[in-house]
């Protein structure tokens, strides 16, 4: 019998099928993988570059197309039938040299392109590789049918230009060396490449390969498995090798960080490290967020990746707030009465004092006092203020004190608490429990083993210090991802400050993003470094895309009927295009813009997701429509510091905004629409 490898292109092309094709294209495959009756046979490609390449026909005027070693048959791609022989006869596949990973290549553009480059090299200049020999470039994996095309490049543009042609891994160590840069920082980009080492490497040895590149082939040895990958998100099947290593890494000795930009997959890896770890069986798991509609959603997403109903158990999904309410509620026997949102306020009013507004007060409290657990005035006078701008003399800092003590006491005499509160007490309730975590000598002890922590740019050092308590200092005890530019709250913490001293790794390359989309979103966001996480600044440099679409799409309207009107004719069209309902996502600042759209895309009969830009966290769609971006809502000016307050916190103030506008655009895998009405929003890229 047979055995199949598929490839992630093949899943894009079904589901880019009509319903009837893609239900036969499903069927011939199943016949092909049993070596069924009436199953589809190879059949030879006239004039193909690599004599391993053949089709099947899948279906009426469709044909896949499949490279064979032994019995195996890599299903690249399916597509109408005379598609399907151009792309056949137009590639050829290979192995790298270097790290062993399969290859795909577009040999036929590769030839056309010669003769320009060829051209280009008359004109002069310096042979963009001349510092390296063909053994140097060979050694880092490069292709020796590439060498020649190498050899003719005068400039950084000549590289680019062939970028969309090459293998990524073919184009990452070149575009290294080509920036100047030396063969260890060549063979860094390589490395990034693969997600396992290689022994020994067989460039004829196609299966090897295949099975060292999980991005690229997923194996299916029988009828159940072919039928999970056909069924499931290909995120649940293929991980880039970056994911793989980072999810899949047998032990870490202390706790780890991955850091990335939108799109990168730091959230993927965090399921599938949760999977790993549950199907180990050496303790419970438990996979952790700031909020509980993403908990929700990540419990969805792992229910897709954990098919075995006892390992699936080991598993606990919440947010951390939930957590800190019932290690609470445990502890005193009864469930804590929490302060609603008002009512804080007007505590905040009342103990409002001089130049002290009740704004400034909450934030001092919160990103101060509780976020350092200071419980006396004399630890407030020697602590430091990271973040905030104003200066206080010893003076200034006892009337603060005593401000804040005055709301504390009025929420200990009613009984009631705020969330921060009870992260800080289940933290100190598990900091006073003695014995063993796991032992049953403390009870009251929340009983993990490990903890992966997503979105872990939002969470507060009360929050950290709790899930540091929550879990053992033991390897493979904490694994977290987040990216301090996409920050929706002002929550800034080293971790090595909250005693998570973590090791930290970067995810550099989008894969949800095309480039026009990730270009624009960060200079909406700001490429500058963002602080939080780890000591110092994290920096965008580095994060690019490798897939490239439309530019955003951003509109300006007279006034906001007409902003309206306008979005509604967008989304129609979206849906006339063929795009589910389930893959558009609407998003704006306010909760009255908000009702607006979804009012006016109601009664046009549209039904798609429409939410706050808070709302979008998290989310993926194909397309994103972002309205209301004009000055006056984005920033929003109740969400801004009065600079003659506190100027560095207006400063954040507006960062934390700039992030909100940031994650909203960037959850766009095809299109993004933004629009405005008068003038637009000063944070819009001009």
């Amino acid at each position: 019998m047979p055995r199949l490898a598929i490839s992630p292109e093949f899943l894009r092309g079904l589901g880019a099928l009509t319903r009837p094709v893609r239900r036969d294209v499903a069927v011939a495959v199943r016949r092909f993988l049993l070596n069924a009756s009436a199953a589809p046979h190879p059949e030879r490609v006239r004039n193909c570059r690599d004599p391993r390449v053949a089709t099947l026909r899948l279906a009426d005027r469709h044909r896949g197309v499949v490279v064979r070693q032994e019995d195996v048959y890599w299903l690249l791609t399916v597509l109408p039938d005379a598609e399907a022989w151009a792309y056949a006869q137009r590639h050829r596949f290979g192995v790298n040299t270097a790290v062993g990973i399969v290859e795909i290549w577009d040999a036929e553009a590769l030839e056309r392109i010669e003769p320009a480059l060829r051209r280009a090299s008359r004109t002069g200049g310096r042979p963009l590789f001349e510092n390296w020999c063909d053994s140097d470039l060979l050694n880092v994996g490069v292709d020796a049918q590439l060498l020649p095309l190498l050899r003719l490049m005068t400039s950084e543009s000549h590289l680019a230009a062939v970028e969309p042609l090459l293998p990524h891994s073919q184009y990452a160590p070149l575009a290294a060396l080509a920036r100047g840069g030396s063969l260890a920082a060549a063979w860094r980009e390589l490395d990034a490449c693969r997600s396992r080492v290689a022994d020994e490497i067989d460039p004829e040895d196609l299966l090897a390969a295949l099975r060292r590149s999980p991005d690229r082939a997923a194996f299916t040895a029988d009828a159940a498995e072919l039928e999970r990958v056909l069924m499931l998100p290909g995120w649940c099947t293929f991980l880039y090798p970056p994911q793989h290593t980072y999810a899949n890494w047998p032990a870490y000795e202390q706790p780890v960080l991955i850091t990335g930009g939108a799109g990168t997959g730091k959230t993927v890896a965090a399921l599938h490290r949760a999977a790993l770890l549950a199907r180990a069986a050496t303790g419970p798991v438990l996979l952790v967020t700031f909020s509980q509609s993403l908990a929700t959603e990540l419990s969805a997403r792992l229910d897709l990746i954990i098919d075995d109903e006892v390992v699936r158990k080991r598993v606990e999904v919440g947010n951390v707030d939930r957590m800190a309410h019932r290690i609470v509620a445990e502890a005193e026997g009864r469930a804590p009465a929490l302060v609603s949102s008002d009512d804080l306020a007007g505590l905040w009013q009342e103990a409002a004092v001089g130049r002290f507004s009740s704004a400034f007060l909450l934030r001092e409290w919160e990103q101060v006092i509780l976020a350092q657990d200071l419980r006396t005035l004399e630890e407030y006078q020697s602590a430091a203020r990271p973040g905030r701008g104003v200066r206080l003399d010893a003076e200034a800092r006892t009337t603060v004190w005593e401000a804040v003590q005055q709301v504390v006491r009025h929420l200990r005499e009613s009984g009631r608490r705020t969330l921060l509160q009870l992260a800080s007490e289940a933290a100190g309730l598990l900091g006073r429990a003695v014995g063993d975590l796991l032992g049953d000598e403390a009870p009251g002890r929340e009983p993990y083993r490990h903890i992966v922590v997503d979105e872990a740019q939002d969470l507060h050092p009360a929050q950290w210090r709790l899930l540091r308590a929550a879990v053992p200092a033991a390897p493979n005890d904490l694994f977290i991802v987040g990216d301090p530019h996409q920050r929706m709250f002002d929550t800034r913490v080293a971790l090595a400050d909250v005693g998570i001293p973590a090791r930290q790794f970067r995810l550099k390359i989008s894969h949800r993003l095309p480039a026009e989309i990730l270009s624009w979103g960060v200079r909406l966001r700001g490429g500058g470094p963002a602080d939080g996480l780890v000591a110092g600044n994290a920096a965008m440099f580095g994060y690019r895309a490798l897939d490239y679409g439309a530019r955003p799409m951003v509109r300006g309207y007279v006034d906001a009927e007409a902003e309206i009107a306008g979005l509604v004719s967008t989304v129609a069209e979206w849906l006339e295009e063929g795009v589910p309902t389930a893959e558009i996502a609407v998003a704006a600042r306010t909760s009255d813009l908000v009702r607006t759209a979804r009012t006016a895309l109601r009664e046009a009969g549209i039904t798609v997701k429409v939410t706050s830009l808070h709302g979008m966290k998290g989310l993926e769609f194909r397309r994103v429509a972002v309205i209301g971006v004009a000055d006056g809502i984005v920033p929003a000016p109740d969400a801004l510091t009065p600079a003659d307050e506190d100027p560095t916190a207006r400063a954040h103030d507006l960062q934390r905004e700039r992030g909100l506008l940031y994650v909203a655009c960037t959850r766009a895998g095809e299109t993004l629409y933004v629009s405005y009405s008068g003038r637009a929003s000063p944070f819009i890229p001009a």
